[in-house]
């Protein structure tokens, strides 16, 4: 005699292990190995951010999230990978 089982499959989100910005693009190292790579334009970032600012981002919510505090933004890591971007490209 032989079982089938079928067990459900669960969607995990993606999440940040790291994030830095070189120059004028941020990039999100994802916990299965990707490297997404995206310009702050798409997002509500202020486009007078210096690389200085654009570079003191920082994972939060267990790698959910991206935040820069001086810039008072939040970018979620799933909306990213979507491609759920706030603004129309320039």
């Amino acid at each position: 005699m032989s079982t089938i089982t079928d067990e459900p499959r669960f969607a995990v989100d993606p999440a940040a292990l790291r994030a830095w910005a070189e120059g004028r693009t941020i990039y999100v190292e994802l916990h299965d190995g990707r490297i997404v790579g995206l310009p702050p334009g798409r997002f509500r970032i202020p486009p007078t951010a210096t690389e200085e600012q654009l570079a003191q981002v920082r994972v939060e919510v267990n790698g959910y999230a991206l935040r820069w505090e001086e810039l008072d933004e939040d970018i979620t890591v799933p909306g990213i990978v979507a491609g759920r971007f706030q603004l129309p490209p320039r």
